[in-house]
């Protein structure tokens, strides 16, 4: 046994399924060994992609996703996407080659310090230095990984320690951790809140998915009968058709959400963290309610908003221990007349296609069970507002980082670790021309994955802002020299259609739900389309643009 057999039996003994991976000079030996692995080797077209694949696959399955690259600039393209996982706190085990050991530092070929590069994007990091140590190293980075808040764990493999004999596998013990038990008295204080409010409400973030408790946040929820609220990585928390739920918060928040959080008198915020896009100037965020939070990381507890109560550790036994009756009638009653009075209209004037009733209509026609990655942009936010969401694990957006080009990979990471279920990609045309390569990754494991790819020829989000904010002075921003995206998807033997007018939007949706393999729809929208409402930036999330 040398040292990249060890790696295999470690991702074997953990249970991998797959990993995405590309191969390069100092990876070389893993990648030799990796053929005769019990787990499938996914190669995607750029490592960026790989690298945001293993962050989708991690996020739909719940299990920890691996990449792997060479040294230099394959581990160097592995950066983003390592970034992206360790912003919305997904669980990651990235391997990195390396130079060999007595190169190290001698400015060789393809070598990169990646063990600094990481440092501030990363969980952990380790240096393999013995080939004795990878069966250990690797097991302890998946239970970094995965314990506590999760994040990416970088081990950089020296390919030299890669070919190195094994002379004993260093055992892997797992620790069993004990749950912390939940404080009686923060209890108390808590309850007495909860009822002492008038105006209560629940502000859900993405804790709950990460640490799997959506289960225990539905019964809470049940129970207590207040409602809720979302960010973006908590949509789908609360099914989004629920009656209590209001909708996302924040700078492209629905109006009764943040009509509701501004009223408050008590907030209620389970594994959030007081994002400044959900909070709009932070010194004038729900000005008059006091805060219980819960959340497993205790440097977010005070980080921004001071809690009256606070729970570090894990959210389902805290939400058994509140979860109780209240009566709050008049309070519920203001909320669900806020929702009804700012209902969307999707009724949209004109012959063109009208972006959040296209999503409207394509998420009610889908199967329950349906995954949707989204891009950065408009696109993005279209989605949080307007397509139904019944788990957190059915959305996966780039919250943190807002990293462009995340919906494609994520899509192909969600479709292999879910293979009977609908995974759909809601795509812009200056995101998706960032990992435009993957259509090759889909066309060869034959995945049927459905781009919905919305082309204003614009980079929207950047376009909206700079028309109300820099007085329409539009700098780099104008992609009408885009490709013909139907005949690049074709030549990559994925099936595609266009659509551009509003009585083509049910032929589109049709399209997109019925095709069997992998396939593109590419719908031409208005190039002036804003996402509404806006909170602008200082502003109270009172003050929103509605256009």
């Amino acid at each position: 046994m040398i040292g990249a057999d060890a790696i295999v039996k470690a991702l074997e003994d953990e249970g991998v399924d797959l990993v995405f991976g590309y191969p390069g000079g100092a990876i070389m030996p893993l990648f030799d060994r990796l053929l005769e692995a019990k787990f499938q080797t996914i190669l995607p077209r750029h490592e960026q992609g790989g690298a945001l694949a293993a962050d989708g696959y991690a996020r739909a399955t719940g299990k920890v996703g691996v990449c792997i690259a060479t040294s230099g600039p394959g581990a160097t393209n592995l950066v983003t996407g390592i970034a992206n996982a360790f912003l919305d706190s997904v669980p990651m085990v990235c391997i990195t080659g390396q130079v060999a050991s007595p190169f190290i530092g001698m400015d060789a070929f393809q070598e990169v310090d990646i063990f600094g590069v990481c440092l501030g994007v990363v969980k952990h990091s380790m240096i393999a230095r013995r080939a004795d140590d990878l069966y250990h190293m690797v097991r302890e980075a998946f239970d970094i990984a995965r314990s506590g808040r999760p994040g990416p764990v970088l081990i950089d493999l020296p390919k030299d320690v890669s070919i190195q004999a094994v002379q004993a596998l260093k055992p892997w013990e797992e620790d069993p951790s004990l749950p912390e038990p939940v404080s009686p008295i923060a209890v108390q204080k808590a309850l007495r809140l909860m009822h002492e409010a008038e105006r209560p409400v629940i502000y859900v973030g993405g804790g709950v998915a990460i640490g799997q408790e959506v289960e225990a946040f539905r019964d809470f929820v049940e129970e207590v009968q207040m409602p809720v609220v979302a960010t973006l990585k908590g949509l789908g928390s609360l099914a989004t058709d629920h009656e209590l739920f209001l909708g996302m918060l924040g700078m492209h928040g629905m109006k009764a959400a943040n009509y509701a959080v501004q009223h408050s008198d008590l907030l209620i915020v389970v594994g959030a963290r007081f994002d400044d896009r959900a909070t709009g100037k932070l010194a004038a965020f729900a000005p008059n309610a006091k805060v219980i939070h819960l959340d497993i990381d205790p440097a977010e507890l005070g980080k921004l908003r001071r809690p009256e109560v606070s729970f570090c550790g894990a959210l389902g036994p805290v939400l058994k221990a509140l979860a109780q009756p209240f009566e709050k009638t008049a309070w519920l009653a203001q909320c669900q007349e806020w929702k009804a009075s700012f209902a969307w209209n999707y009724d949209a004037p004109g012959e063109g296609i009208y972006a959040p009733r296209l999503l409207q209509m394509l998420s009610r026609a889908a199967p329950q069970r349906t995954i949707v990655t989204a891009d950065v942009g408009q696109h993005q936010m279209w989605v949080a507002q307007h397509m139904q969401l019944h788990h957190p694990c059915d959305h996966l957006s780039s919250g943190g980082l807002g990293t462009m080009g995340y919906g494609l990979p994520a899509a192909i990471g969600a479709q292999m670790g879910n293979p009977k279920d609908r995974v759909i990609c809601v795509s812009g045309d200056g995101s998706i021309m960032m990992n435009i390569q993957e259509f090759a990754t889909l066309k060869r494991y034959q995945l049927p994955v459905k781009i919905l790819l919305f082309d204003n020829q614009r980079l929207g989000m950047v376009r909206q802002w700079q028309e109300l904010f820099f007085n329409e002075r539009y700098s780099a921003t104008d992609l009408s020299d885009n490709p013909d995206f139907v005949l690049v998807a074709r030549s990559f033997g994925l099936d595609a259609l266009r659509i551009e007018r509003k009585d083509e939007e049910s032929l589109g949706v049709n399209f997109l739900l019925n095709n069997p393999g992998p396939c593109l729809l590419h719908v031409r929208i208005d190039p002036q389309e804003n996402v509404w409402p806006l909170v602008p930036p200082g502003a109270s999330n009172l003050d929103m643009m509605e256009g």
